[in-house]
């Protein structure tokens, strides 16, 4: 028996770091685990560990998802929490920058998630519960130098996580938003101690938001290193 008053999860985007942290909190919790990523061969051994089923997408293609959510109803049932973790980084000064990866860039970061949010509101709305949780970056407050396409993928998922939250909350569905503002540690990046912030404690986090009761419902939570200055 869990207090997360929800029984199953679709992650988008999911991979190694914040959402196979979370996949293995929440499947630990008791509830049914869904991976969705575009390369879900990746995911063979989270699969395994969290007991999740796992499905294919290209989080930017409006078909793609709203396939990938009839699969997902079929196989998890009911989808009542759904996680949005994907991005895609294109960095480089602003007068070289190719406006083609930029625009692809925009489209996993921002627009494949109005296309979760859109088939997530779809399916929760008449039920009148459930919750989005939408993964950001220091880049969702601070555009930095270099890295404006990132910034403007990340500025634009913080506004659909504030509008979704004022149109989807009085329906009793909880949106927040999850400044990531700190490099995260993983197997790929040169351990740096506590000034890296640890996947398992942000993981605990987006679980302890799951079970804030809907008259204190957070919209955004900030993310860092104990140590960091700002």
């Amino acid at each position: 028996m869990t207090d997360i008053p929800y029984r199953s999860v679709l992650i988008v985007g999911a991979g190694s770091g914040i959402s196979a942290s979370l996949a293995r909190g929440l499947c630990a919790a008791g509830l049914r685990v869904g991976l969705a990523a575009r390369d879900v061969k990746k995911l063979a051994a989270l699969a395994a560990e969290a007991k999740a089923q796992t499905f294919a997408v290209d989080a930017s293609d409006p078909v793609a998802v709203a396939s990938m959510f009839e699969d997902a109803d079929l196989h998890l049932g009911e989808i009542d929490i759904v996680v949005y973790n994907a991005s895609l980084r294109v960095r480089g000064s602003i007068a070289e920058l190719e406006p083609e990866n930029v625009r692809q860039a925009l489209e996993v970061s921002a627009f494949g998630a109005f296309l979760v949010v859109q088939q997530a509101a779809r399916r929760m709305t008449p039920r009148g519960r459930g919750a989005i949780l939408l993964t950001g970056a220091s880049a969702s407050v601070k555009g930095f130098a270099l890295s404006s396409a990132f910034a403007m993928g990340k500025f634009a998922l913080r506004g659909l996580a504030q509008s979704a939250a004022r149109e989807l909350g009085p329906r009793g569905i909880h949106v927040a938003h999850f400044v990531i503002d700190g490099g995260v540690r993983s197997a790929t990046r040169p351990d740096q101690g506590d000034r890296m912030l640890d996947p398992d404690g942000i993981a605990q986090t987006y679980m302890d938001v799951l079970r804030q009761p809907r008259n204190a419902w957070s919209l955004e939570v900030e993310l860092r290193p104990w140590v960091e200055t700002f």
